[in-house]
């Protein structure tokens, strides 16, 4: 199949796909041949994304609701198999921004169980639903969202712990499911959207640089984000052949730039055999990891 049409006769979900990236995202594998069930919280929002899909040609139904109710969840794959033949591609990219008081200090059990839900329980949710039918197909590619914010660079609370978790969540699903042919990857985006602009975003941003929690590039960088359009080659790419032997990698995508986190891997601070020495006593262990502690200082962030 050629590259203009290399998805043709793949089914996919895209959760988050009426806005923003997943919009973009949706759009993309439509032109590239696949029949998109596009899912959005907002139904008008859902039909206005399906109806510009569908008016380029292309093909897209929608499923309106959100995904981190397990019916609406079940739904969309259902709808990506009835409509397309199967489910192929499942793409992750809903979200909701971390509101102003989100500090550890002051951030409300609803707000915090709100943030986990739009970002954890959706993604759970959709690979619950479409991982058996994949693994009965021996193919499919799910691609979930993250973000830098899982690094804890951005502060807050409970959009950083739901990217942290989707990160983990997917490495355990790639392990999970590589014998039997299925893939799955994150992709930490940086692109403007609806939840990275406006007044009250470009005032966090500032806020968080006055604190130190952000340097000076990346300051910039949050505020210039790219347009989505330069995402979604990546989304598209993991999803299609071209990535087959690619699975429980974490990738990077804002603008030009394309970046992949490694793995992280233990470091050796100290070591003794327990078989024939006592426990580390405090003292040795100050010793052992102030000697070894990394000069941050000296690292740009």
């Amino acid at each position: 199949m050629s590259g203009e049409r290399s998805l043709w006769g793949r089914g996919a979900v895209v959760v988050g796909g009426s806005r923003g990236i997943g919009f973009a995202v949706a759009a993309l594998l439509a032109k590239k041949g696949a029949g998109v069930v596009i899912n959005g919280r907002d139904e008008a929002a859902v039909d206005r994304a399906v109806r510009a899909i569908t008016l380029s040609g292309n093909r897209a139904v929608g499923v309106a609701g959100s995904a981190a109710d397990v019916a609406i969840a079940t739904q969309a794959v259902a709808e990506c198999v009835e409509k397309f033949g199967a489910i192929d591609v499942l793409v992750n990219c809903a979200g909701v921004a971390e509101p102003s008081a989100s500090s550890i200090l002051d951030v409300t059990p609803w707000d915090w169980g709100a943030l986990l839900e739009a970002h954890l329980t959706t993604v759970f949710n959709t690979c619950r639903a479409a991982a058996p039918r994949m693994v009965e197909k021996r193919r499919g590619s799910i691609i979930n969202t993250s973000s830098f914010a899982y690094l804890g660079d951005y502060g807050g609370t409970g959009y950083a712990a739901g990217k942290g978790a989707v990160t983990s969540l997917t490495l355990a699903i790639a392990a999970e499911l590589k014998e039997y042919g299925v893939r799955a990857n994150v992709v930490c985006p940086g692109a403007k959207t609806r939840l990275s602009s406006g007044l009250a975003y470009e005032a966090r941003i500032l806020e968080l640089y006055r604190r130190q929690l952000l340097d000076e590039a990346m300051m910039r960088s949050s505020l210039d984000a790219p347009p989505a359009e330069y995402v979604a080659p990546l989304y598209e790419f993991l999803a299609g052949d071209l990535a087959a032997d690619i699975t429980g990698e974490i990738y990077i995508a804002a603008g030009g730039f394309v970046g992949r986190f490694d793995r992280p891997t233990p470091t050796v601070v100290g070591y003794r055999d327990h078989q024939d020495a006592p426990p580390w006593t405090a003292e040795e262990l100050r010793q052992l990891i102030t000697d070894r502690r990394p000069d941050r200082s000296k690292t740009a962030r």
